[in-house]
């Protein structure tokens, strides 16, 4: 799982069609408590906001997340960080 923050979202009008009704979310990384230089394009699996801190999950369990096991997805937010305790390293 990773740890990141949502940065923005992406509209996309023409995709694969088992993306279809899918939300996109821009996610910025967080590492040793800082956000890092890495972004990644998640599918948004459970409503994130702009700004909130989420758990990513990829590859193949990616796929697992969503209604339809056959997307083309290599990364979904699966969860919203409500609070951290202790050192994440």
């Amino acid at each position: 799982m990773i740890l990141a923050q949502v940065t923005g979202s992406i509209v996309s009008t023409s995709k694969n069609e088992k993306l279809i009704g899918c939300k996109f979310m821009t996610v910025q990384t967080i590492e040793n408590n800082k956000l890092t230089d890495k972004f990644l394009v998640a599918v948004d699996g459970i409503g994130a906001g702009i700004g909130e801190k989420v758990l990513i999950t990829t590859g193949c369990s990616a796929r697992l997340a969503l209604a339809d096991k056959e997307a083309p997805v290599d990364a979904v937010i699966v969860g919203i960080v409500d609070e951290k305790q202790g050192n994440m390293n």
